[in-house]
Order: structure tokens, then sequence, then C-alpha cells
């Protein structure tokens, strides 16, 4: 009897599940299939979990465009919407406008934001793809290479055309075009978030516009995200899918009836015919840098420049649990405007971490649990610091921000009025885990859009060789236009399990 090809599945996160979902239903039980997953839960950069009776998601959050999303078309399947037991992040959508404050404790108004809230939007639509002449004759003469040289080019052309415009009073020390720096500032932390690019400097700036986004809103899920990875893992039969198993090694291009060998840390191994490789950009990169490599012989030099120009960054999120001294109603929801961190005007105890933050909310309305985001070196100091250390430092921000406007340079005494403190913190902390060493990929300067198509070309690349498709590689930082997120790890994890499908003359769909 003929055996079975044995596929293997390096992660159990969106991609792995959605390849093993798709070969378990569709190949007639053509397979002989495993899913081995170095941590002790299933899910990968997808972890819902549960903060004071809130459900809260530690890693991907949104859907992002209801329109042509295959999340969105699972969570209608499974009703995951809005069949939730419990509250949920983000529940009630966006939220209601946020009371935007200046450091000093100046609450900004519409006039102050909106037109640097307008430009700000009006740079990155056009850097998306969707024309705007103004900028599209700027961006042709300077001839820009990373996002941020953009975006400040931009600023700059605004401040050109508004010279006539009058002295700032009544802010303090603030002069306008501190503020309105600030201000922009604090939008480029917030993009900084999206893309997981630590310094918006190091985004490429041609490669934004290949992109894509799903129409129509971006809501959470009811159930919590974990509820898809739930769904597309039941189908398998139990053995499919082992945990705590951490790779350490794969041979491939073997002289072997099976040509693949996975090496575990336990020191126990598997052959395979065929191994869909769907760990990290972050894996990766570790993966062939470190002797000895992950993969032996070495990848190819074309797949290992491709993960090295290719950008993959950090983004924490950090919830907070208000102290009971405060109803939940009484802290609105913050955008956070900074001095620079070396500025002689900044509340000296006011960390750096924290003012390369924008935002600070409740994770819905009258909730007593807060969210803050962090991304690059800030989201890695997160990770380090001790919860003592966190509590104090926001308490100390958010007090600051919200007590009566000083005129003079910020003392390190907060006598002014309004008090907040939390009592407790839930955070992520993806830069420093093994099995992710970050969050999720960007084009970053140096690379481009044609790296994620090579990052998905399966190996050896001899089509006519006699063991073809040894090792396929799925995962968001292996599609051109949706990496980055859920949907896109969906994606390559089709597109893998029907390159197998086709190969054996199964029908893929």
């Amino acid at each position: 009897m003929a055996k079975k090809p044995r596929v293997v599945i390096i992660g159990a996160g969106m991609a792995g599940l959605t390849a093993a979902n798709k070969l378990y239903t569709s190949s007639n039980d053509l397979f002989e299939l495993f899913v081995v997953e170095g941590g002790t839960r299933i899910g990968g950069r997808i972890n819902t979990s549960e903060f004071y009776s809130d459900r809260v998601e530690m890693g991907a959050t949104w859907i992002h465009g209801i329109k042509g999303s295959p999340v969105h078309q699972i969570a209608q399947q499974i009703n995951a919407l809005q069949g939730s037991d419990k509250p949920w992040e983000c529940m009630d959508g966006l939220l209601d406008e946020p009371k935007t404050i200046a450091e000093g404790g100046f609450e900004l108004n519409g006039s102050m934001i909106e037109p640097i809230s307008t430009l700000f939007k009006n740079l990155m639509d056009f850097a998306q793809g969707n024309e705007a002449s103004k900028w599209c004759s700027m961006s042709r003469r300077l001839g820009n290479k990373s996002i941020g040289s953009f975006l400040r080019k931009g600023l700059d052309v605004y401040w050109d055309s508004c010279k006539d415009h009058e002295e700032l009073k009544g802010y303090g020390k603030w002069s306008r075009e501190l503020l309105e720096e600030a201000i922009f500032a604090m939008y480029e932390n917030t993009q900084r978030t999206y893309t997981s690019a630590g310094d918006l400097f190091s985004l490429d700036y041609e490669a934004e516009s290949e992109y894509r986004m799903f129409p129509g809103e971006e809501i959470t899920i009811g159930n919590g995200y974990s509820s898809i990875i739930e769904y597309l893992a039941s189908v398998l039969p139990r053995d499919v899918i082992q945990l705590d198993r951490k790779v350490a090694k794969i041979e491939w291009d073997r002289c072997d009836s099976r040509p693949v060998k996975i090496h575990f840390l336990d020191g126990s191994f598997v052959l395979a015919d065929h191994v869909i490789v769907t760990v990290s950009l972050g894996v990766l990169k570790a993966g062939i840098c470190n002797d000895p490599g992950l993969f032996s012989p070495p990848l190819p030099s074309f797949k290992t420049d491709a993960i090295s120009r290719l950008g993959y960054g950090v983004v924490n999120k950090l919830f907070l649990r208000l102290n009971g001294n405060r109803k939940p109603e009484e802290l609105p929801s913050l955008q956070m405007v900074f001095h620079r961190s070396d500025s002689e005007l900044r509340h000296k105890k006011i960390p750096w971490w924290m003012r390369r933050t924008a935002t600070l909310s409740p994770i819905y309305n009258n909730a007593s649990v807060f969210l803050s985001w962090f991304a690059g070196k800030e989201a890695l100091e997160l990770e380090r610091l001790s919860n003592e250390e966190i509590i104090k430092a926001v308490t100390t921000t958010v007090s600051s921000l919200l007590s009566e406007p000083h005129n003079e340079i910020m003392s390190d005494s907060n006598s002014n009025g309004f008090e907040v403190s939390f009592v407790d913190v839930l955070k992520s902390k993806w830069g420093s885990d093994p099995l992710f060493l970050g969050s999720y990929s960007y084009v970053a300067v140096g690379s481009c859009g044609a790296d994620f198509d090579t990052m998905a070309e399966p190996l050896p690349t001899d089509v006519y060789h006699h063991h073809p498709l040894q090792i396929l590689f799925a995962g968001e930082a292996t599609h051109r236009t949706h990496y980055s997120t859920t949907h896109g790890a969906y994606f390559s994890g089709i597109r893998e399990a029907n390159r197998l499908l086709q190969h054996y003359h199964c029908v893929g769909v």
C-alpha cells in the first residue's frame, strides 16, 4: 500500500491552521497531516484573554474592513460577532471624540487640531495611493524614500503656507509651531502602531500604495478573535495538532524518500514530504542569523536577502485597571500631545516611553479598563518594566495632563487638582517572546513589495526536482498586499494548501 504524503505545518496560528483546515477538508484523506506548535496554545499572534471580566485581545484585535474579509465571513458564520457572554474590547466601535490634551494641562479645541489632523490624513491618503494633486507635485519634486520624510516635508509645506498665522496665546510656553508639530507627532505615533515601524523614516514610501484595505467598517469580535482559530482547528482530528513542540532545525533536500527532517528541541524528529513554515518574519530573521541556523542547508540567498530586507517591528498593548476612587466616566478618552523628550519644557517625571504613545482610552464606553498602544523601542521598554513602574508612570502622566494648565515649566509636583490612579496592568510581550520576536511585518526602506512574493516562493526552486515543494512558506509576511493582517495570513494558508492540492491533482478553491 502506497504511503500517504506527509505534510508537517510549523505553527498553529492563522496561516498554519487555515492551511491545515483546507488540506484536511479538501483532500479526501490524501495526506498524513501534522501541525507542530512551539507554544502551549493555538492561535499564534491571535490571543484572546480576560482582564477583570472584560474580554480583551493581546494580539490581533480588528477585522480590517468587513466587505470581502474572510475573517468577517467566518465570524458571521459561527455567530461570533455579537454573541458574547461578557463585555469585550471596542464593542461600541470607535468611541466618542476624545479629549486632546497638550502637556501642561491645555485642552486643545477643534480649531487647533483639525488643520493638522486633516493635513496628516491627506498626506497618508496620498501615500497610500489616493490622488491629491498638491502632494503629488511635492512628492515628485522631493523624491521621498520613506513615509517619515514625506510626512515631515508635508508639514514644512503646510507651515510655508501659514506664515501669516497669528501668534498663539493661552497655551503657556507652547508656541504655535511647537504645538502643531507635537499634534503632528501624535498622529505619527498612531501610524507607527498601525505599521509596526518603530520609526516612520524606516517605512518605505513607494511600497505604501501597494497595501490594500477591505472596504467597510472596522470591528472587533464579540466572542474573541480566538473563536476564529478554534473554528479552523475544530475540524481536525485530535492528534493532528501537537503543542509544545519547539523546532530546532529543518533539514531539507535530503536523499531520502521523505526529504525533510524536522528536529525538535527535545531531541525528537519527524520526517516529511512537505513542510509549510508559518513562523513569524522575526523568527526567520533570527533563524538565518544564528549559528547554527534554522535551515540546513541554509536557505538560498534570494530568500535570505528578502528576509533581511523586509521590516518587522514590535507593537504592544497596555491594559490598565482604573482605581475605584474614580468613576470610569470621569476619565475621558485621551489623545496626548507631548513635548519632545529632550525639551526643557517637558514634565521631568513623564518618562520617555510614555511620550510616544498617542492615546489612552477605555476599551468601551464607561469601562474601568483603559488601553494604550506602544511601538518600537517604547514597546520593548514596556516589556522590561515592572507593573509598579508602569502604573506610576501612567498615573503621573494622566494626572499631569488633566490638571489645571501651568504657565511655567512643569515642576515635579502635581498640586493642581486632578488625581487619577490605576491598580493593575496587563500587557503583551511580543518582542521578547522567542516564538514571535515581534508583531508584524512592513516594507522597510531598501525593500519592496516584491520581497513578499519572494518570501512566498517554495523550495527547491527547480520545478523538475524529484522531490518538489519540500518547504513552503505562509504567514502575513508572505502576502504582498495584505501583509501585517490576519486575513493576509489566512490567504497565505489557503495559497499554500492549494499549491499542494494542485500538485496532487486535487481540486483547490
